[in-house]
């Protein structure tokens, strides 16, 4: 039986399997200048959130610094190591962030413990997501040890132990990751002027920066933290193994692909580790 917190999750992780397909049609646009201004759109969710009582984005600077460590720190490491490593073994890398979530949580949050049933399926629901994301590229891995893997691995404990830390601080409205999103947005767009060239937008491109910014790069972080709030991590974790094969079948549907056997074979690993865990 799926609860509130389940629900939440499960929406916030439809608007993450929407990124992919967003950042195909996107694809031109530099990362840091396209993440920088979804993350600013995302943040002016907070405004209807907060019923404009802007005291709702104030928050102690310890939580401001962990929501920027989370959502800043993230996009941060993970753009930097898919420029510098593979783009498959890193993006593999990255998500073992679910895995993160289960395994750590008894570590960071006083009264979990870990349950055999939950690690298994974590680890199955990992596996699962290996075979969607190999089956994208049939299979083919190259040898070898990358720098860049360090960075995914750091990407990846950065969203686990952000998504676990906000169980740790002082309540907050959900509200205040407009906060978060909008510093966030702040230095991404400080990473670009930095690092990337200038582009020219269409607007065309501002129109998808719009809809990266209401639903995956904005929604979804207010839905994630409302879901933490309300549920238990590790069953959420479970269900984050869904987006890498959400996203894959959605940008699938949308170039007209056929679905594999390979993406069905992953469905049903990832679905049975979210049952087997969550009995």
């Amino acid at each position: 039986m799926f609860t509130r917190a389940d629900l939440l999750a499960l929406t916030a992780i439809l608007m993450w399997a929407s990124l992919a397909a967003l950042g195909v049609k996107l694809a031109h646009v530099p990362p840091f200048l396209l993440t920088g201004l979804g993350l600013l759109v995302g943040s002016v969710l907070a405004v209807p959130l907060s019923r404009l009582q802007w005291r709702a984005w104030v928050v102690p600077w310890q939580t401001l610094l962990l929501g920027v460590y989370g959502l800043f720190g993230f996009h941060l490491l993970l753009f930097i190591a898919l420029r510098t490593a593979p783009a498959l073994q890193a993006n593999l890398i990255n998500y073992l962030w679910p895995l993160g979530m289960v395994v750590l949580a008894p570590l960071i949050l006083p009264g979990l413990r870990w349950r055999a049933s939950q690690v298994g399926a974590a680890v199955l629901g990992f596996a699962g997501a290996a075979v969607v994301i190999l089956g994208r590229s049939g299979g083919s891995l190259a040898g070898g040890w990358h720098s860049g893997y360090a960075l995914a691995l750091g990407s990846a404990l950065v969203w686990s132990t952000y998504s676990l830390g906000t169980r740790r601080v002082a309540p907050f409205a959900t509200s205040a990751v407009g906060a978060f999103a909008a510093v966030s947005g702040v230095l991404s767009l400080a990473c670009h002027a930095l690092w990337e060239p200038a582009a020219d937008l269409s607007a065309r491109d501002l129109g998808l920066i719009v809809l990266l910014g209401l639903g995956p790069l904005g929604g979804a972080f207010f839905l994630w933290d409302a879901a933490l709030k309300a549920g238990d991590p590790r069953r959420i974790g479970l269900l984050a193994f869904l987006t890498p094969l959400l996203s894959t079948a959605v940008v699938l549907l949308t170039t007209g692909q056929a679905l594999t056997a390979s993406l069905a074979l992953g469905a049903l690993m990832i679905v049975g580790a979210a049952v087997w865990g969550q009995r």
